[in-house]
Formats: C-alpha cells, structure tokens, sequence
C-alpha cells in the first residue's frame, strides 16, 4: 500500500487545564458548540482535504474518545475507500509504554506508517478549533520543495509567548524559531500542524528516539534540530479563525465567539467545508421570543423554558422556568434549576445546578 499523505492526529494529552471536564474523557472528545466535539473540527478537515487515511493517537481517558471515532464513519472515512485507525501506546507485559511527547507518539508509531509507505505526513492536534482545506499546505510544500512546512498564524504580542515563536524570510523560510520564548522575537507562531516529507520525518524521530536529553517534543526538540541541519522549513501562512482551547478560559471564549466573531460563526456555517458530528439535530443561531432567548447558539434537543442571553446551550439540556443563564456554556444533559441565575459559567455534562453563580471577571466552571 502506498498513500500520498497520510494524517496523524495526535489526541492523547492529559487535558490537566480543563479541569474536571478531561478528569474522564479526553480532551479531543469535550464538547464544543451546542452539538460538536472538539475532535470534530481536524476529522472533518481531513475528510474536506480529501485525505482517506487517518491514524488518531490516543492515551489518556480515551474509551470514550475510541468509541465516539469508530470506524471514522461520521467524517466519511468509514473504512470502505478509507482508514480512520486509533494508535494507543504499545503495549508491553510491563504495561502501556505511554507517549513520552509528541514526536515519541509519533515514533512508536512508525510501523504503523511504514506499512502505508507515505511520501507525506500530516500531524495534527485534537485540541484546536479551525476549518483548513489542508490540500492547500501540501501544495505549498511541495512547490517549495520542503523539508517541513509548518501552518502558522499571526497572535497578538501579548498571547505570543504560549506559541512556538519563528521569523522567516521574503519566501516564507523559516530562518528561527523558539518554543514558547519569553521574549518573543516575532508574533507569528506555530498551529501544531506540520507537514513532513516522510523520509526526513522517519529519520529526524528514530536520531530523536536515541537523544536522552531530548523531550521527544517537535516545537521542543524536532523543529529547532531540523533548523540547525540547514533544513527547508516552510512557514504557511493561515488566515481565519484558531484557537487553542486547552484552557477552561479559552474553551469558554472560543463558544462566546460563536455569537460575537464572524470568522468564528463561519465554522459552523461554510458550505463548502461541512462539519461532520455525531449529533445530526439542527442548531439554530436563534429561537427569538419563543422561549425568552436572546443571543443564543441553542441544539434543537434542548428544552427551555426560562431565560437564556448570550450562551451556548447543548442537547438534552433542561433550563427550567425561573432560571436565568447568561454568557454561559450548559454542556449536554445538565439541568438548571428554577431560581438559579448563572454567568460566566460552563456547566459540565450531567450536572444539576441549583445555586446562582456569577463568574465575574474569570470563568467558573461547574462540575462534579
């Protein structure tokens, strides 16, 4: 078998920075936007991409993220013309050998990639909401003739020393880059996606492999290693709406942008770039005056009937008569009392909330 490009979509990270929302799931399988979750947004852009093979590389809490990805059927990659294949640790009569980064994970897998015989890698991170066609990237690397592209995109000064931080020349070669600099040279950072010719890629993981000092990490170890063998890297420049949503921070503002930012609305609403999910009920923007919504992302499958400004609310969610939500995220199945007034608050799956919160200046998030 021999692929063009394969995609390796790495969804095994801990997810320590939600809180309680990773404590039983993966990160990549926390709901996102009234129906989705957020596995959802790189599975559906390679199904836009045309790429038909996808290994997903999971770890921690990931039954539910195994069972929710199956076959890869909800993104078309059901296994008929394509492969949607989970890639858990190996295993050893010691136990799982866990990832010990990101280029490990990508590492123990090699077998895996061998046996495809690809001339291109796609890597990916479960945890960022975008829309990409990454047809384009793959052709902009090979005009290049690149060793590795990376997707990059512009940040504010401020958010930049969370990102791997490069500069590059008039062609878009990447001449430095640094991982999470403290002084940032540059504000246009690494996406987490990467492009490698195979080859180059195969090799930079096994010399990687038999570093003990390296973290097995790409923006840590790979990238800055490729730099100083005079490697042609790439940057390609993205323009649209990103986000990393590690945070219960960002996870909330990434849903309040759905009703405030228009690039963000475009997620759900490109025709040309559909978003496929488990959740096949409508999503309306809007209910009006039926059940004293304003502002409002709401699944078909919720059932309200107090009062909901400037909030996402998902399926099988009971706002009852009397309760108030406001700038808030009610994740599936979660029931607010009447009486209760919310703000500023996520409110994990499942969960019975009967006290008024107010987030004030940071985000609560309500869980078991």
């Amino acid at each position: 078998m021999e692929k063009e490009l394969v995609a390796m979509l790495l969804a095994g990270g801990k997810g320590t920075r939600l809180e309680t929302l990773t404590k039983k799931i993966a990160k990549p399988a926390v709901n996102f936007g009234g129906k989705y979750r957020i596995i959802d947004f790189p599975l559906s852009n390679c199904a836009n991409s045309g790429i038909d093979t996808v290994g997903v590389l999971t770890q921690y809490e990931s039954i539910l993220l195994n069972t929710y990805i199956g076959n890869g059927e909800k993104w078309g990659l059901n296994g008929i013309h394509s492969l949607t294949a989970t890639l858990p640790p190996r295993q050893t009569e010691e136990g799982n050998v866990w990832y010990k980064g990101t280029a490990d994970a990508i590492y123990q897998n090699i077998d895996f990639l061998d046996n495809l015989k690809p001339t291109y890698v796609l890597i990916l991170s479960g945890d960022h909401i975008y829309r990409m066609n990454y047809q384009s990237m793959l052709d902009a690397h090979k005009q290049s003739n690149a060793d590795l592209t990376v997707a990059v995109i512009d940040v504010d000064k401020k958010e930049a020393s969370r990102f791997g931080i490069m500069s590059i020349d008039k062609d878009n070669l990447v001449t430095q880059f640094e991982e999470k600099p403290a002084q940032p040279k540059s504000t246009l950072a690494s996406m987490g996606i990467y492009i490698f010719n195979y080859k180059e890629l195969r090799q930079a993981l096994i010399n990687d492999a038999k570093d003990d000092t390296s973290e097995h990490d790409f923006g840590k170890n790979i990238i800055p290693t490729l730099l100083k063998q005079k490697k042609r890297l790439l940057a390609f420049p993205f323009k649209g709406y990103w986000r990393d949503v590690g945070t219960i921070e960002s996870l909330w503002e990434a849903n309040m942008d759905l009703l405030d930012d228009e690039e963000a609305k475009r997620l759900l609403l490109n025709d040309d770039l559909k978003l496929f999910t488990e959740d096949t009920r409508s999503l309306p923007q809007y209910l009006g005056e039926k059940a004293k919504v304003k502002d409002a992302l709401i699944n078909q499958g919720a059932v309200i009937f107090g009062s909901v400004d400037h909030s996402v609310i998902f399926h099988d969610v009971t706002i009852e008569e009397g309760a108030i939500v406001i700038d808030s995220v009610i994740m599936p199945g979660a029931t607010i009392k009447s009486g209760t007034t919310l703000k500023k608050v996520i409110v994990a799956p499942n969960i019975k909330v009967e006290t008024s919160i107010n987030g004030g200046t940071s985000v609560v998030l309500v869980s078991k």
